[in-house]
C-alpha cells in the first residue's frame, strides 16, 4: 500500500471540493450584483418566502393516489407566477406599492424569521390599520392561492381535471356484432 499516493489523492480531492464550493459561492455573489429583472434578488426571495409561508410544502389532506408527493407553492412554481404577474399585469402605482411593502417586510427581518414568525408578520399585516398593508396581504394571499390551484400538478393530480376527456357515453346500447 502506497501511503504517499493515497494522501496525494485525498488531498487533491479535498482541494477540488473546496474549489467547487468557492466557485459556487462566487457565482451566487456575482448573481446578486449582476441580477437583472424587474424585482431585485432580495425582493424575489421575499416573494418566494411569502408564497412558501402561505402554502408550505406538504401532502394535501385528501390524496388521490398512494404515490402522491408533497407539493407547495415553491415546488409548483407559484412564486415565479407571482413575479411575472406583478411585473407584467399590474400598473406602475400598484407595483410601487408592492415593492414598498416588500421593503417594509425586509426591514422587519422577514427572511431570517422562522415559519411561525413569518406567519405572525403576515397576519399582523392583515389586522393592521394601514390600508396598504391589508391590501398587500390580501393581494399576496389571493394571488398565491390562485397561482397554486391552477397549476397542472394540482388540477390534474388532485382535482382530476381532464383537459380533453376524449370519451362519450351514449344512452343507447348497441348489440355486439361478431
Amino acid at each position: 500500500m502506497n501511503r504517499r499516493n493515497s494522501l496525494k489523492i485525498l488531498g487533491g480531492t479535498a482541494v477540488g471540493i473546496a474549489g467547487l464550493v468557492l466557485a459556487d459561492w462566487k457565482w451566487q455573489l456575482l448573481d446578486g450584483f449582476n441580477h437583472e429583472g424587474f424585482f431585485t434578488l432580495k425582493e424575489e426571495k421575499l416573494i418566494s418566502s411569502i408564497a412558501d409561508t402561505i402554502i408550505p410544502e406538504g401532502l394535501p389532506a385528501k390524496t388521490y393516489s398512494a404515490d402522491a408527493r408533497p407539493i407547495g407553492a415553491l415546488s409548483t412554481g407559484t412564486d415565479i407566477y407571482l413575479m411575472k404577474l406583478f411585473e407584467h399585469c399590474y400598473e406602475k402605482e400598484d407595483q410601487d406599492k408592492i415593492k414598498l411593502q416588500l421593503a417594509a417586510l425586509n426591514e422587519k427581518g422577514y427572511l431570517k424569521a422562522s415559519q411561525e414568525e413569518r406567519e405572525a408578520m403576515l397576519l399582523a399585516l392583515n389586522s393592521s390599520e394601514n390600508e396598504d398593508e391589508k391590501e398587500f396581504f390580501n393581494l399576496m394571499k389571493s394571488q398565491t392561492i390562485t397561482g397554486f390551484t391552477t397549476v397542472k400538478e394540482v388540477m390534474v393530480d388532485y382535482r382530476n381535471y381532464k383537459v380533453g376527456p376524449g370519451y362519450y357515453n351514449g344512452c343507447a346500447e348497441l348489440p355486439v356484432q361478431t
